[in-house]
């Protein structure tokens, strides 16, 4: 009965009522609108600096394989006689190209070790000279020799 009724008033009383309502509920048309949008743009930094910081979490989860995979790579280069002057190399191009890597290499005894440090680049400003630091030890395939 309701809807009849309202369908039968003019246009303008309409109106009235709709103002009238608006002021009594302290909704004023559009008082609203960009609401969310402000709410958003204040929520956008901190939504930026989480996705930021996983992807530097990322980042640095990924030189520390890079490190494991290129210390192993030095390493079994240098268990082997034949291979263990090319060992440094071989562990470098274990690493992705992007990526900066120093190895270090102890002198084939019983067992060789090598160390590799991955620089890892930062994404967020506040995170600099991050390192990942990866040692692996392996037996060597000869025997020393045995001095005189």
């Amino acid at each position: 009965m309701n809807a009849r009724r309202a369908r039968t008033r003019p246009a303008a009383v309409r109106r009235i009522g709709r103002r009238l309502t608006a002021r009594l509920t302290g909704r004023a048309r559009g008082g609203d609108r960009g609401v969310t949008a402000v709410e958003f743009a204040g929520w956008l930094p901190i939504l930026a600096l989480v996705a930021l910081a996983g992807v530097q979490l990322g980042i640095v989860g990924y030189g520390a394989l890079q490190a494991g995979s290129a210390a192993r790579a030095a390493a079994r280069a240098a268990a082997q006689e034949e291979l263990e002057e090319q060992a440094q190399q071989i562990g470098q191009r274990a690493v992705s190209d992007w990526l900066d890597v120093e190895i270090t290499i102890d002198p084939c005894g019983e067992e060789t070790t090598a160390t590799a440090v991955v620089d890892i680049p930062s994404v967020l400003p506040l995170l600099n000279d991050l390192e990942a630091t990866r040692t692996v030890t392996m037996p060597c395939d000869g025997t020393p020799p045995e001095s005189p």
